[in-house]
C-alpha cells in the first residue's frame, strides 16, 4: 500500500478566466504560475518557490454542461481508482468523471460521497510516497472542512473509505459540534453539519498565509468577497472564508490577526 493512500495529495481549481485567477491567487496567498501543457492541455501549476502548491485550468465543455460553477476540488491519494469509485457508488455516493487516465502522471475520477460533496480519487502513475511535509506551511493548504448534511454518517462513510479516524471534538455553538479527523497522527481535517442557508454539502480548502488581516485586505483589493470572518479559533489560529472574484469559494488560516 502506498504511503500517501488516503491523504489529500493535491488541490485543483477549475475557473471561468484562467489569466484573472492567477492574478488574484499570486496577491492573496503568494503563488507563481507556472504553465504547462505536457497533458496534452494548458495547465497551471501554482508554486511556492520551487514546490507545487496546488493546479488550476479552464473550466471544461463537460463540466459547463454540468452546470459545475469555478471550484476547488481535493484530490485524495487511492490505491485503485477504479475500486474506489465502485465503492464510492455502492454506498450510496456518485461518479461525476469516471476513472481515466492523464499520460505519464496518473490515474483520476471526480466522485461526490453519499451527500454530495465532492473531491476527486488519484493513484501516481509512479509509486506515491507520502506529501512532503507542508501541512501549514505559508502557500500551503493548512486544513480541510467537509460541511455535511450529517457529519456522524459522513465520518462513517469516510473512515470506512479512506481509513481516516477520529481526533478530538469541539464545541462551536448550542448542539453543533465540529469533528477533527485524521488521516496519520496528525488532524487535517474537521466536519460538522453545515448551516441551513448553506445549500449543499462540500469541501472546503484553507491556504495558510502568515497573517489574517493582511490576507484580509488582499482579497478585498483583488475583487474577492470575505463571507465570514476574520475571526479566531480554538488553538489560536485565525481563519476566514472567502469567494474569489470569478466564483470558488475558499479559506485562509494564519497563526496571527
Amino acid at each position: 500500500m502506498s504511503s500517501s493512500v488516503g491523504r489529500f495529495v493535491w488541490y485543483e481549481l477549475m475557473t471561468s478566466d484562467v489569466e484573472a485567477a492567477k492574478a488574484f491567487y499570486a496577491k492573496v496567498v503568494g503563488w507563481q504560475a507556472e504553465s504547462t501543457a505536457a497533458t496534452g492541455m494548458t495547465y497551471t501549476l501554482f508554486k511556492v518557490g520551487e514546490v507545487h502548491a496546488a493546479g488550476l485550468m479552464a473550466l471544461t465543455e463537460d463540466a459547463r454542461n454540468r452546470g459545475v460553477p469555478p471550484c476547488w476540488t481535493g484530490y485524495v491519494a487511492v490505491d485503485d481508482v477504479d475500486a474506489s469509485s465502485d465503492q464510492f457508488k455502492q454506498h450510496g455516493g456518485a461518479v461525476h468523471v469516471p476513472p481515466c487516465d492523464i499520460p505519464n502522471v496518473g490515474r483520476f475520477a471526480i466522485v461526490a460521497d453519499p451527500q454530495g460533496a465532492v473531491l476527486a480519487l488519484f493513484k501516481g502513475a509512479t509509486p506515491q510516497q507520502a506529501p512532503a511535509d507542508t501541512f501549514g506551511a505559508p502557500g500551503h493548504v493548512g486544513w480541510h472542512e467537509l460541511m455535511a448534511a450529517d457529519w456522524e454518517k459522513a465520518f462513517a462513510f469516510y473512515a470506512t473509505t479512506f481509513g481516516w479516524q477520529k481526533a478530538d471534538v469541539v464545541d462551536i455553538g448550542p448542539m453543533r459540534k465540529y469533528q477533527l479527523f485524521t488521516a496519520g497522527e496528525q488532524p487535517i481535517g474537521g466536519m460538522f453539519n453545515k448551516p441551513a442557508k448553506v445549500p449543499a454539502p462540500f469541501w472546503l480548502y484553507y491556504f495558510s498565509i502568515d497573517a489574517i488581516d493582511a490576507g484580509a485586505e488582499r482579497v478585498k483589493s483583488g475583487g474577492g468577497t470575505i463571507i465570514n470572518g476574520p475571526m479566531e479559533v480554538p488553538g489560536g489560529m485565525w481563519i476566514m472564508q472567502c469567494i474569489d472574484p470569478q466564483g470558488a469559494m475558499f479559506a485562509l488560516v494564519a497563526p496571527k490577526k
